[in-house]
């Protein structure tokens, strides 16, 4: 199993992460983008090799555009099945960044959910609904499912056999190894962070920042 991070801009000097997993028979994407940097995915996914119909699974780590902006596009282009929590669904469906999450400033909420919402032609509903303990060899991916809700309450996480975990926006690394800072509900992202250890953690893919060692994390924790 190979993987291939896919780095485009997502606001200031933040990028955003989709990763091509390159399998025997096929591939699996783990994220998409927003919506304005579709070409740059699309381009990658054509150098790696993946066609129409060799998408096997589109895995959404959570609901928000700038990770499922190009979702529907795909899934019509290549074939694909769409996998998403379905905590996070009516932000695909609706467009809704806002769903299930805690209510805003009323004021800025408007402002925010003009900004951040996912253009009509751009939103989904997904084929596959993701709950923790899901395994997904059947895609050829051996992969555990993990619930990690913080950020929003349909943050999942990705854990390979060989230590891999692709942690969506429940860590982040754009200084250094640290919980993001897009926070929905604290005691949701704290116990997440702490369910981090019952499980083999080698190697940390968030959806911002490169790779890290989770023992990098951990030392700046404390722990």
């Amino acid at each position: 199993m190979k993987i291939e991070t896919i780095t485009t801009p997502f606001v200031l000097n933040i990028s955003v992460n989709c990763y091509l997993i390159h399998l025997e028979d096929g591939f699996i994407l783990i994220d998409t983008a927003k919506a304005g940097q579709r070409q740059a995915v699309e381009a990658a996914l054509e150098r790696a090799g993946c066609t129409p119909g060799r998408l096997k699974l589109i895995v959404l780590t959570h609901g928000d555009f700038d990770h499922c902006g190009n979702a529907a596009y795909l899934r019509r282009k290549f074939g694909s099945q769409i996998a998403l929590h379905g905590d996070d669904i009516g932000m695909g469906r609706d467009g809704n960044m806002f769903y299930n999450r805690k209510q805003p400033n009323p004021i800025l909420k408007p402002i925010f959910g003009l900004i951040f919402a996912l253009p009509e032609a751009d939103r989904f509903t997904p084929d596959v609904l993701l709950k923790g303990g899901d395994d997904l060899a059947a895609y050829g991916f051996g992969a555990t499912v993990i619930e990690l809700p913080g950020h929003c309450k349909g943050n999942v996480g990705l854990l390979t056999p060989e230590g891999d975990l692709f942690c969506g926006d429940l860590l982040g690394n754009t200084g250094k190894p640290a919980v993001w800072s897009l926070v929905d509900d604290k005691a949701a992202m704290a116990a997440s962070v702490e369910k981090l250890k019952g499980y083999p953690i080698t190697t940390v893919y968030p959806g911002h920042g490169a790779a890290f060692p989770i023992s990098a994390f951990w030392a700046g924790q404390g722990n």
